[in-house]
């Protein structure tokens, strides 16, 4: 069996493990058993005949006295590309919008208020080529690009909430090209923006030929559904990235993706669970899928020879709950649409019983990190 033929870890599982062993590592992985969210057979339908894969799980909360639940249904869409990388730039932006098009509007018959999508949707992963031509003609404006009025149009004809990461062009600033999520309200209102914070120099992941480190913070949007943040994929690497969007007061952080199995299968399943546990809050880790193909060779800078992808994209896009709970994932191979309907009381009642915010000694760390960032710095280190 090949690194990227099998569906899903959870189907391994399942064909390997007897059932009552199998209770038990799945409460290991996954924390405590997700109750099935029941969603409408004309959506299983659509999902079936429309080849993707569909799930959907509940993460509850317990009941409170002075609060009512907060339950929102968010919806990750994971996605390969519909045609080949040397399509004219147009009709493959097109036949992208069409497809995910098509997934939301089964994410709309699920009931879904937000909806997240992969990193940089719209187009090949191609940063790896290192070629300007023709992948920064896919860049758009943030504001009023042809992908914004896309999803403004989705946002409104469904009342969803659209997390839309995009290669921008920041015409106000010399066409700077920035990886960005847009964040669309329910209403149909760019909400703003958010930028990568993190730029990986990693092998075929050497996107600062593109784009360098966002300059737009640690944003938090506060939306009708409740207070999300974007992490955009190698920001999941870096737990004060999550930490600080946690500080801002986000209840679910996505982390839209898009990375390959060599380089980042086994940290995946962990990152984002570690990252719901920590700070407090869920998250939603977005990955998309297949493997691309690129006319023009390319190297990694590590000797190896010259080659046309650089690995399979294997999604697995999943949710994580602050009690460290998580939803099985989507498939490794094919498109797939992930509901979940979470309470989001659940975050203020895992950190009353945790405490990792209040216990936390944020002036501390503040202290020392800021001798540690100083050119003299001497590490607090006793030697006999």
């Amino acid at each position: 069996m090949s690194g990227k033929d099998f569906e899903s870890l959870e189907k391994l599982l399942e064909s390997c493990v007897p059932e009552a062993e199998l209770r038990e590592v799945r409460r290991l992985l996954f924390g405590k058993q997700l109750k099935d969210l029941n969603l409408p057979q004309s959506a299983r339908d659509a999902a079936e005949e429309q080849d993707f894969d569909l799930k959907g799980y509940v993460f509850e909360a317990s009941p409170e006295q002075l609060r009512p639940p907060r339950t929102v249904r968010v919806g990750l869409i994971q996605n390969k590309i519909v045609l080949p990388t040397d399509a004219p730039v147009l009709e493959q932006i097109t036949a992208l919008h069409k497809r995910v098009g098509e997934m939301v509007a089964v994410a709309a018959m699920c009931g879904v208020n937000i909806v997240c999508f992969q990193e940089a949707w719209t187009m090949p992963f191609a940063f790896c080529t290192r070629e300007r031509e023709p992948w920064t003609e896919f860049a758009e404006s943030a504001e009023d690009g042809l992908t914004t009025r896309f999803c403004i149009q989705l946002a409104k004809k469904y009342n969803m909430v659209v997390v839309s990461p995009i290669l921008e062009r920041d015409e106000i600033h010399g066409g700077t090209l920035w990886n960005t999520a847009v964040v669309v309200s329910n209403n149909g209102n760019v909400l703003g923006k958010s930028r990568k914070n993190h730029i990986p120099r990693v092998g075929d992941f050497n996107e600062s030929t593109y784009y360098m480190e966002g300059n737009t913070g640690h944003t938090v949007f506060q939306t009708q559904f409740g207070k999300i943040a974007v992490n955009i994929c190698y920001g999941r690497h870096h737990p004060l990235n999550w930490l600080m969007y946690s500080i801002h007061g986000a209840e679910i952080i996505f982390n839209p993706s898009a990375t390959v199995g060599l380089l980042s299968e086994p940290m995946w399943p962990i990152e984002a669970r570690n990252a719901a546990i920590a700070n407090h809050c869920f998250t939603c880790a977005i990955n998309r899928v297949g493997t691309e193909y690129f006319k023009n060779e390319f190297t990694s800078g590590d000797g190896k020879k010259a080659h046309h992808d650089f690995g399979h994209f294997y999604g697995s896009s999943y949710v994580a709950a602050p009690d460290g709970s998580r939803s099985p994932g989507l498939s490794r191979t094919r498109d797939g649409l992930l509901v979940t309907e979470m309470d989001l009381n659940l975050n203020r009642q895992v950190a009353d019983k945790w405490n990792f915010k209040m216990t936390g000694r944020y002036e501390m760390y503040a202290e020392e990190l800021k001798k540690a960032i100083q050119h003299d710095f001497k590490p607090n280190i006793v030697k006999e």
